[in-house]
């Protein structure tokens, strides 16, 4: 698979991707890591030390998902853009918040070039070695290390939606397919963890890709879960919940020899507008 059309993190300059060091016409050099994928994340565009999930985390959520639990969601995911695939498939494909890549893969046979983009170093790292026919960068999701109009398809599935560099990467009639909790998602573990649980705004999203993008299709995806208490612990684990939760209410939860909730999610198509 070749290289995405790439641009220098530090001065927006086309980068020359031939290994082993990849290099703009300024200088800037970037080495592939053992594993293959490159840092492009400079340090002026980290907000701590080491952004982004934990290696625990990580390691949590790879457990997960690997244990099948959303399985629903990568199916529909690719279902999605299969029936929007055009004759001879997608040209490039950028997954932005790829985590350990679980979801980007099950998407590489969509594009002939696909890449995953995460802040988190452990997270790309650990997608880099078990797939390495995408390109796998850390990077930030705000300021895109792509080419304008580069891109068939971006997705992003439960993390950020930057619709300006989106619509800035992508080229025109180029799709966005965008995953966030339905209203209800994981309503029994919440309610564990809070005294007070507010459904999910889908919908709030709608109006910040309204001047650029066209909504195309809406689905909601449901899964059923009868968790083990392991499998209740590494969801816990890769949720943004339990770190607003005080400590005891997690381990009461974590308690539980199984725990059943439901997934919920949300999917949401839009294309870019031609005059974005």
């Amino acid at each position: 698979m070749s290289p995405p059309a790439l641009r220098c993190p530090l001065c927006a300059l086309s980068l020359d991707a031939t290994p082993p060091v990849w290099r703009c016409g300024n200088g800037h050099s970037f080495d592939i890591a053992r594993e293959g994928y490159v840092n492009l994340l400079p340090v002026q565009q980290k907000k701590s030390r080491d952004p982004g999930d934990s290696a625990d985390s990580v390691r949590a959520r790879r457990a997960f998902l690997e244990a099948g639990h959303y399985q629903p969601l990568r199916d529909a995911v690719v279902a999605l853009l299969r029936a929007r695939v055009p004759a001879g498939g997608f040209d490039a494909l950028l997954d932005i918040g790829c985590g350990e890549g679980y979801y980007t893969s099950a998407l590489m046979p969509l594009a002939g070039r696909v890449t995953g983009v995460d802040i988190a170093k452990p997270a790309v790292r650990l997608a880099a070695r078990r797939f390495p026919g995408a390109t796998w960068l850390v990077a930030s999701a705000a300021a895109l290390p792509l080419d304008d109009a580069s891109q068939d398809v971006v997705t992003s599935l439960f993390s950020p939606l930057p619709v300006a560099e989106m619509a800035r990467v992508l080229r025109p009639g180029g799709l966005v397919l965008a995953v966030t909790p339905a209203p209800d998602h994981l309503w029994q573990i919440r309610e564990g963890l809070f005294d007070s649980v507010r459904p999910h705004e889908p919908d709030k999203f709608l109006a910040g890709f309204a001047d650029r993008f066209e909504l195309l299709a809406r689905e909601e995806v449901r899964a059923p879960l009868q968790l083990s208490g392991t499998a209740l612990a590494d969801l816990l684990a890769m949720t943004p919940y339990v770190w607003k939760a005080r400590p005891e209410r997690r381990a009461a939860l974590e308690r539980n020899p199984t725990f059943a909730t439901e997934a919920a999610f949300a999917l949401l198509l839009f294309r870019l507008k031609p005059s974005a």
